[in-house]
């Protein structure tokens, strides 16, 4: 047993620390043609990637075709202890709000298509805080934060231009979701001219169009949130070529689909040194959540316990780093904590916000990342629910689950790989409580709980506190959803019903 267990730290460490960056032809970045000179603010470029594992990129895991994703990590800031939400929307409505999902009503599963809500309106959003500093915004690919009336899209929510979906996810290829309905738009406009072209291809094209469009004289906000690699498992086949020797076909495609999003990528990245603003551009990159655990195990968030919808790290630890001229530290590891909340309060910053919501969750992390100074967030909440109660909370090295939960959490090894690693797997049982050390223990074996029973009290405290701000969760919207069909909209999903 001990020398299976220093097979396993070893095995760790290697993934955490081995960087590879291999040559790709999709990543040669062409020299600046421009002379034009850009704003003085910085351009942000902020990409979102759908259920992307910590295990899915290749500085994380050298089987893993990602050159533009290694290298723009390699030579930026690696986010090694960033956090989001459990699942899709709740992770985008605390990144484009700053507040944290429980006080939106947010904090369950991602918003249907017949919801007849969004993320409150009397909040003011990311893109709506950046143009009022001057920037040009853009948006490409999910929204995912509601759309039954025009104030809550994304061109309702501060975005002078959206091409991309509202729902969850849908054919690649098709762009039809739930219902037999296309959810494709071009500001409030279908696009029905895209039926074949797949969805990567689609949206890393839009942003290169918007990049070469722009004004060079104003900063530009640009969110691109690729549906990749989401599932339908669908991607052209060069890309599962490129995986020979992975026999699970469900992991060849999903690795397929990493490496089409990182060719995407460099497009952006190309464009963005074609046309002279790469220079004055700061790229952030995350993932929303963890890769889902199924029975098909297509992602991959090995080490870390759990998948997407739990509160373990797998689900809630998000892959990501940053990359731009405008850091002053650059080419490490960061190991200060940072959370989805924090995005809003942080890149306002960099705009030239000088308020912001003093109600905010979100911390002002600026000097963290650009400099590696300590972290002013010592604690974050992952989430808090109602319905089925369950809260997690982490207070400095120290996290706190209690409540009830459907998931149960394991620890997959990734499929591509030899090793004959037992699936470890641990079952929520009604009102369980779960407290690891996560600096000792970040694959969160060994409940302390019962060992520590001042700690679990005084964390469930703090849990407490904050549950005197919980919104109650939106409602599903049964009620509406026949106002809602795409059939009374000319067989798209649109806005207008509510």
């Amino acid at each position: 047993m001990h020398h299976k267990g220093r097979l396993v730290a070893c095995f760790l460490l290697a993934l955490t620390c081995f960087f590879v960056v291999r040559n790709h032809k999709s990543f040669q970045l062409q020299r600046d043609s421009s002379s034009t000179v850009p704003s003085k603010k910085p351009n942000i470029v902020f990409i979102l990637a759908d259920d992307l594992g910590w295990g899915d990129v290749g500085y994380l895991n050298p089987l893993v075709i990602t050159p533009t994703i290694d290298k723009l990590a390699r030579e930026g800031v690696i986010l090694n202890q960033s956090y989001v939400a459990q699942s899709c929307s709740p992770s985008r409505a605390a990144i484009m709000s700053g507040y944290y999902p429980y006080r939106l009503g947010f904090q369950e599963d991602g918003v249907t298509v017949d919801m007849p809500t969004g993320v409150p309106l009397h909040l003011m959003l990311l893109p709506r805080k950046l143009q009022q500093l001057g920037y040009s915004t853009y948006m490409v690919g999910k929204w995912h934060l509601g759309f039954c009336k025009k104030e809550y899209t994304p061109n309702g929510r501060g975005f002078d231009h959206f091409y991309g979906y509202y729902g969850a996810g849908q054919d690649h290829y098709t762009h039809v979701g739930k219902c037999r309905g296309l959810d494709l738009h071009h500001d409030f406009e279908p696009d029905r001219t895209q039926n074949g072209t797949y969805s990567t291809y689609l949206f890393s094209g839009k942003a290169v169009e918007f990049i070469k469009a722009h004004d060079k004289s104003k900063p530009f906000f640009l969110y691109l949130a690729f549906q990749n690699v989401h599932s339908p498992l669908q991607v052209p086949e060069i890309y599962t070529d490129m995986y020979p020797s992975v026999a699970n076909e469900n992991r060849r495609i999903k690795l397929g689909m990493i490496t089409a999003m990182d060719d995407g990528i460099a497009k952006v990245v190309n464009a963005l040194r074609r046309h002279g603003l790469l220079d004055n551009t700061l790229i952030v990159f995350s993932s929303d959540n963890g890769a889902p655990q199924n029975e098909r195990f297509e992602g991959n968030n090995w080490p870390l316990r759990g998948g997407k919808g739990s509160l373990f790290e797998g689900g809630t630890r998000a892959v990501g780093f940053i990359h731009g001229s405008m850091l002053e530290k650059t080419g490490y590891v960061n190991n200060q904590l940072i959370h989805a909340v924090d995005w809003y309060p942080t890149l306002s910053t960099v705009a030239g916000a000088e308020t912001l919501d003093p109600e905010m969750d979100g911390l002002n992390v600026w000097n963290t990342l650009r400099k590696n100074e300590p972290s002013p967030r010592t604690e974050f909440v992952y989430n808090i629910l109602e319905r089925k109660p369950l809260a997690g909370i982490r207070v400095h090295d120290y996290k706190l689950i209690v409540g009830n939960s459907h998931f149960s959490a394991c620890r997959v090894p990734p499929p591509e790989t030899k090793l004959k690693f037992e699936i470890e797997c641990t079952s929520l049982i009604r009102n369980g409580v779960y407290l690891y050390d996560l600096k000792n223990d970040p694959t969160e074996s060994f409940n302390l709980a019962e060992k520590m029973p001042q700690r679990v009290k005084e964390m469930n405290t703090r849990i407490e506190e904050y549950k005197k701000k919980l919104v109650p969760t939106l409602d599903r919207g049964i009620s509406v959803a026949l106002l809602s069909d795409p059939q009374n909209f000319g067989g798209a999903w649109a806005p207008g019903w509510c």
